[in-house]
This record gives structure tokens, sequence and C-alpha cells, in this order.
């Protein structure tokens, strides 16, 4: 099973979105059968089944095992993803583009930059084989500042350092990698 899967096409959205399927698809955390998920969801299980047929047909759950017992063969489907996230371009038909954002130290600037980055790397691990591993880098941390100074200190210290390493180790004819770093307040429940 997948952490993620970026959804890019409309209709496994839409798919995925409906109430039913999508209260499916939480009962599938861990494989189950029809019956189980019946269950789980308050619904018959031939009602699950055809769900789950329009599920795997659209190829947000998928087969984890077959038991057989009493003559009867039981299927156990499980999700294709941990999380299922929808690609910015499936309601947009172009990928955002951050530049027609005119303030850069803008909240939309901000979520521009970073429903691009969801178009792209969703694209490229659609398009990317089963297992293959996207060399990536991800850094996430919280830091406290004392002062709006301290803040504004630290973007330009950041800015400096991001500057130096990318003249360090930029090669025209090399592989272009996207950096993208972005800060922003942390809500207060979040942890």
């Amino acid at each position: 099973m997948e952490d993620v899967r970026v959804l890019t096409d409309p209709t496994v959205v839409e798919v995925a979105l409906d109430p039913i399927r999508a209260s499916i698809l939480d009962a599938l955390a861990e494989p189950g059968s029809a019956t189980t998920v019946a269950t789980a969801v308050g619904l018959t299980r031939q009602k699950v089944n055809y769900h789950l047929k329009a599920l795997e047909a659209h190829g947000l759950v998928e087969p984890a095992e077959t038991r057989s017992w009493g003559g009867i063969t039981e299927r156990l489907m499980r999700r294709v993803a941990r999380r299922l996230v929808v690609s910015p371009g499936v309601l947009q038909h172009a990928v955002i583009d951050p530049d027609g954002v005119a303030d850069r130290l803008s909240a939309a600037y901000l979520i521009a930059v970073n429903a691009r980055t969801v178009s792209e790397v969703g694209q490229i691990t659609s398009a990317a084989a089963p297992g293959t591993r996207l060399p990536t880098l991800t850094i996430d941390a919280t830091v406290g500042f004392a002062s709006a100074e301290d803040r504004a200190a630290f973007a330009r210290e950041l800015q400096a350092a991001v500057a130096a390493l990318a003249a360090k180790y930029h090669h025209d004819d090399g592989r272009p990698h996207r950096l993208t770093i972005s800060s922003y307040p942390q809500p207060k429940d979040a942890s």
C-alpha cells in the first residue's frame, strides 16, 4: 500500500468523493471483505460489493488476498494508498503558475507554489513504475520566532545559505530539481 496517492483523473476523484465509497475506503484501513466492510459501514454485503467493484475499476482498491472455505471464495480488498490527495489540476485544467501571483510574500503565492508541487510530484509518481523512488528532499521544522525582526533576519540568512548552496552545486547540464521552502504561522490546534 502506498502512503499517499495523488488523484489526477476527475472521474477517479468523483468516485472517491462519493459519500458511500468514501466510507468504504475509510473502513479499508485494514484489508477487509465485502461482509466485514458492510458491517463497518452499515450497508448490505451486496451493496458494498457493488461499490468495491467500482472502486477497484478506478484503481482505488485492490485485492489483498483470497480465502476459500466451504466452496465459497472470499476476496479481501485493501486501499491502494493510506491517504488520497486531489491534484489541483483536477479543478483547473492548467497547472497552477505561481508567477501569476504578484505578491511573493502572500499566502496566495505560498498556496500556488505548494499546489504546483502537488501537481508536479503527483504527475511524476503516477507515471513512474510501481516501487520507483523519486529523488526528493523534504525538510519540515517548526521555528518559534521571538519577534518579527528575528523572523526577517532568519529569512535573510536562510536565503543567503540556500543561494550559496545552489551556486555551489548547480550545473547547467544537470537534471533540474525544484527547491521550495515555505514558512507560515502554525495553526494553534496543530501539533
